[in-house]
């Protein structure tokens, strides 16, 4: 069985970890495997959003400590190097929208993952945890860069320190999340979300994910003149010329992401 599962549809791709006995805890092959299928995520044209989850009752638990110990193993500086890091890049460059889904558990670099996507939601039952410290390590997979700018830079100082377990529903308060749902409606709803967002116009969705990437390190005089930049490619779109159209007309717009 494939520790990563790959399903399109509907002009959205579906990405499920699949390593439920070990709460979908990623080793190198998982690691570079979910490497490649972003890749042809991204180079999909059918693909219009990605949705990523996890089997069972996790998320993802982060790194297999198993692999870490093993004097055979990959070691520290290729699982960050040849793993998470390439991982956390894809994620934020990729011009498509990402959501992730959390099912469960996100621990370490699992909670990371699903931080560094465009759209968070979770069930009610999940938890995140940044569990570097409680095993002598710091956070990774850009969860220093993007935690303090979703929650504050106390509580993302605090959080990675004590290694304390966040609900779901705490999470949202904290601004980690976009929306919480009951176990029951989460896979629903969760999908919903991915639906709609594929039939959206895809690079318009895109210029707003590279703006707000690159609003991290801009002041404001830089940021309207990317913004400036942007808007002008997203006017040029067909996209753009439909929704005008649609608007004008006074019905649903009919987007190709084009």
């Amino acid at each position: 069985m494939s520790s990563i599962i790959l399903a399109v549809e509907n002009n959205v791709a579906t990405i499920t970890f699949n390593r439920p006995d070990k709460l979908n805890s990623f080793n190198r092959e998982m690691a570079l495997l979910f490497q490649s299928v972003l890749d042809e995520c991204a180079e999909n044209t059918e693909v219009r959003c990605i949705y990523i989850t996890g089997a069972g009752k996790g998320f993802c638990a982060g790194q297999d400590l198993a692999e870490v110990v093993d004097p055979d193993g990959p070691g520290m500086a290729k699982i960050l190097g040849e793993h998470y890091n390439p991982v956390i890049t894809r994620l934020r460059t990729i011009p498509k929208p990402i959501v992730a889904a959390v099912n469960g558990v996100a621990a370490g670099a699992g909670a990371n993952i699903a931080l560094a996507c465009d759209i968070v939601v979770a069930t009610q039952s999940a938890s995140f945890i940044q569990a570097f410290s409680k095993i002598g390590l710091i956070p990774d997979s850009g969860g220093s860069y993007h935690l303090p700018r979703l929650v504050g830079f106390q509580k993302a100082s605090a959080l990675m320190m004590l290694g304390d377990k966040v609900s779901a529903t705490d999470a949202l308060q904290m601004g980690m999340l976009y929306k919480v749902f009951s176990d029951e409606s989460f896979i629903e709803e969760s999908k919903k979300i991915a639906a709609i967002l594929a039939q959206m116009p895809t690079k318009a969705l895109a210029y707003i994910k590279h703006a707000l990437n690159e609003s991290a390190s801009n002041n404001l005089e830089r940021q309207l003149l990317l913004e400036d930049e942007y808007q002008q490619k997203a006017a040029a779109t067909s996209d753009f010329t439909e929704g005008v159209q649609a608007f004008l007309e006074k019905r649903s717009p009919n987007f190709k992401g084009e």
